[in-house]
C-alpha cells in the first residue's frame, strides 16, 4: 500500500508540473499571442533572422509546438519560404531549453510570492493583458512547487525495493528508455516538463547520466511529433513539409548523439558532478549543435522536402483559388477577368460569415462559432493568393485602364479580407463572450442585430454588383447606406445611457454589447462602401474632400 500511495503522490506532483507548465504556456499566447505571431512573421526574411526570431518566440511562449503550428501555417499559406520556417524551427528547439536552464538552479523559495502576485493579478479581469499574465507566474509558481515537492517524494522513496525495480525496469535499454520518454512527452505536449522530471530523477542520483541523456533525447524526439499531428490536419503533404522537416532533423540528431553517447556522458560529467545542471546542458548543447549543423543546408534540405511532397491542389478546399490561371498572366485583360472573379468567391463567404453570425446572435453551439472563424481563415488564404497573382503581372504589359482595374480588385479584395477581420476579431469575441457569461440580448436588440446584417448581406451583393459594373447610380445607393447604419449606432448609444439612467443594470451589460456589435457592423459596412463606392464617386467628382484637408489649405469645406 505504501508503494501505491508512493506512485500516487509522484503521479500528483508530476500533475501539478504539467499543469504549471499549461498555464504558462496558455497565458502567454492568450497576453502576446498575437503579437508574437505578427513579430514572428515580420522576421521571417532570412535564415539567421528566422532562427534568432524563433528562439525568442519560444523561450517567450514556452511552447516549441505553437511556435511550430505557427511557422507551418507561414510556409503552407506561401507567406514565407520553406528556408526560413525550417531555420525557426530550429531556433523554437533551442529556445524551449531556457526555461530548464533557469529551473535547473534552486529557485523553488520564489515558489509562494510568484503564486501570490500572479492570483494578485489574475484577479484583475478588468484587464485581460494583466489577468493573463497572471496565469503565467500562478503556472510558474505551481512548476517551482511541483519540483520541489517532486524532489522531496523522490528522496523518500529512492531507497524503496519496488521503487528500485521500476527504475530498473525502465533502465536496462537505453534504446527503450528513449522511446518512453518520447512517448511522455508526445502524450504531455511539454518537453520542458519531462526534462525537468529527468533532472529531478538524475538531482537525486536515482539514474545515471548516461540514463538521464538517453531520456533527454526522447523528450527531444516526442515534442517534435506535436506540430506534425496537430497542425494542418486534412491538408496535403506540402502542408507538413515544415513539421516533417523538424522532425527529420531531430531523428538525425538523436541518431548521431545515441551513437556517441558514452563519451559524450564521460565529457559533461567532467564538467559539473551536479545531475540536473548536466542534464540541462546536455538538452540545450543537443539542440544548439543540431542547429548549427542544419543551417548551412537548410536549401538542400527544403529542395529535397518540396521534391518529396510536392504541393497538390485539393479542388474541394474552399481556400484554394480557383480561377487563377497562371498562364493567363500573359495576358492581363484575361487574367484581370480571373482575379476580379476570384473576388467574387470572397463575397460568397463573407455572405456566410454574416449568415453564420446572424445564427450565432441566439444560438448557444460554440462550434459554430469556430466554424465562422475558419471562414475568416479562408477569405485570408484567398485575398493572399489574389495579391500574389496580380503582383506577378508585368507592369510593363498594363495598360492605363488595366492598371485601374487591378488596383480596384486590389482594393476590393482587401476590403472584404478587413471586413471578415471585424467579424473574427470583434464580433466572434463578443458572441463567445455572450455564451461564456450566459448574457441574453432583448427581443428589440436581437431585431436590430439581425436587420443590420440583413442589410450587410444585401450591401456585399450590392458591392458585388458595383465592382464589376463600376455604375456611379450604385455606388451612390451603396455610400447612402452609411446614413442607416449611423443612425442605428446613434440609437443604440442613447437606448444604452437610457438604460444606465435608469438604473437598469441588469440589462446594462446585454446593452453594452448590442452598442458595441452595432459598431462593428458599421465598421464592416465602411469597409465595403469604401472598397466599392468611394472610388468610383471620387472619379465623379461626386466624393468631397476631408474637412482636415480642406482646413490645412485655408478653404472651407463644400456643402
Amino acid at each position: 500500500m505504501s508503494f501505491i500511495f508512493a506512485l500516487i503522490a509522484l503521479a500528483g506532483h508530476i500533475a501539478l508540473l504539467l499543469w504549471g507548465s499549461r498555464m504558462v504556456q496558455t497565458g502567454i499566447q492568450r497576453a502576446f499571442g498575437p503579437s508574437l505571431r505578427s513579430f514572428l512573421g515580420r522576421a521571417l526574411s532570412n535564415r539567421f533572422k528566422s532562427f534568432l526570431a524563433g528562439m525568442g518566440v519560444t523561450a517567450i511562449l514556452q511552447s516549441s509546438t505553437a511556435t511550430g503550428l505557427m511557422a507551418s501555417g507561414f510556409a503552407a499559406g506561401g507567406w514565407v519560404d520553406l528556408v526560413p520556417a525550417l531555420a525557426v524551427m530550429l531556433g523554437a528547439n533551442v529556445g524551449s531549453t531556457l526555461i530548464v536552464q533557469v529551473l535547473s538552479f534552486d529557485v523553488a523559495a520564489a515558489s509562494p510570492a510568484l503564486i501570490l502576485l500572479g492570483v494578485l493579478m489574475f484577479r484583475r479581469v478588468q484587464n485581460p493583458q494583466i489577468h493573463d499574465l497572471g496565469r503565467v507566474f500562478i503556472g510558474l509558481g505551481f512548476m517551482l512547487l511541483a519540483l520541489h515537492q517532486l524532489l522531496d517524494a523522490l528522496a523518500e522513496y529512492a531507497g524503496t525495493t519496488a521503487f528500485g525495480a521500476v527504475l530498473a525496469a525502465v533502465s536496462s535499454t537505453p534504446l527503450l528508455s528513449l522511446l518512453l520518454a518520447a512517448v511522455v512527452t508526445w502524450a504531455a505536449h511539454s518537453s520542458v516538463a519531462v526534462v525537468l522530471l529527468i533532472m529531478s530523477l538524475a538531482s537525486k542520483g536515482l539514474i545515471d547520466p548516461y540514463q538521464a541523456f538517453a531520456l533527454t533525447l526522447g523528450a527531444n524526439l516526442g515534442t517534435a511529433i506535436n506540430p506534425l499531428l496537430e497542425g494542418q490536419a486534412g491538408r496535403d503533404l506540402a502542408s507538413r513539409r515544415v513539421p516533417l522537416g523538424n522532425l527529420a532533423t531531430r531523428i538525425v540528431g538523436v541518431a548521431i548523439a545515441m551513437a556517441l553517447l558514452s563519451p559524450i556522458t564521460d565529457l559533461l560529467t567532467s564538467f559539473s558532478t551536479d545531475g540536473a545542471r548536466a542534464v540541462a546542458n546536455f538538452h540545450t548543447a543537443f539542440n544548439l549543435l543540431v542547429a548549427i549543423a542544419f543551417m548551412p543546408f537548410l536549401t538542400p534540405f527544403a529542395s529535397m522536402l518540396v521534391k518529396l511532397m510536392p504541393q497538390k491542389i485539393d479542388e474541394t478546399d474552399p481556400g484554394q483559388p480557383r480561377y487563377l490561371d497562371p498562364s493567363a498572366t500573359e495576358t492581363p485583360v484575361v487574367a484581370l477577368q480571373a482575379a476580379a472573379r476570384e473576388v467574387l468567391r470572397l463575397v460568397d463567404i463573407l455572405g456566410e460569415m454574416l449568415e453564420g453570425t446572424k445564427a450565432a446572435l441566439t444560438s448557444n453551439d460554440r462550434r459554430a462559432l469556430s466554424a465562422l472563424r475558419q471562414k475568416d481563415t479562408i477569405l485570408d488564404r484567398l485575398n493572399t493568393a489574389v495579391k500574389r497573382y496580380l503582383t506577378s503581372i508585368d507592369p510593363e504589359e498594363l495598360s492605363g485602364s488595366d492598371r485601374r482595374r487591378l488596383n480596384e480588385i486590389l482594393l476590393f479584395s482587401t476590403g472584404l479580407e478587413h471586413a471578415g477581420d471585424v467579424l473574427d476579431q470583434n464580433v466572434l469575441p463578443r458572441l463567445a463572450k455572450r455564451l461564456r457569461r450566459g448574457i441574453k440580448l432583448s427581443k428589440d436588440e436581437q431585431r436590430d442585430l439581425v436587420h443590420l446584417l440583413d442589410r450587410l448581406s444585401t450591401n456585399a451583393r450590392t458591392a458585388a454588383a458595383l465592382f464589376m459594373s463600376q455604375d456611379e447610380r450604385v455606388a451612390r445607393l451603396l455610400a447612402d447606406e452609411k446614413i442607416a447604419f449611423r443612425k442605428a449606432e446613434r440609437d443604440g448609444t442613447n437606448d444604452h445611457f437610457a438604460r444606465l439612467r435608469a438604473g437598469e443594470l441588469e440589462a446594462a451589460e446585454s446593452s453594452s454589447m448590442h452598442l458595441d456589435l452595432l459598431r462593428d457592423f458599421k465598421q464592416i459596412n465602411s469597409h465595403l462602401v469604401a472598397a466599392t463606392a468611394y472610388p468610383v464617386l471620387e472619379r465623379q467628382g461626386e466624393l468631397l474632400q476631408s474637412r482636415i484637408t480642406r482646413q490645412d489649405t485655408g478653404t472651407a469645406p463644400q456643402p
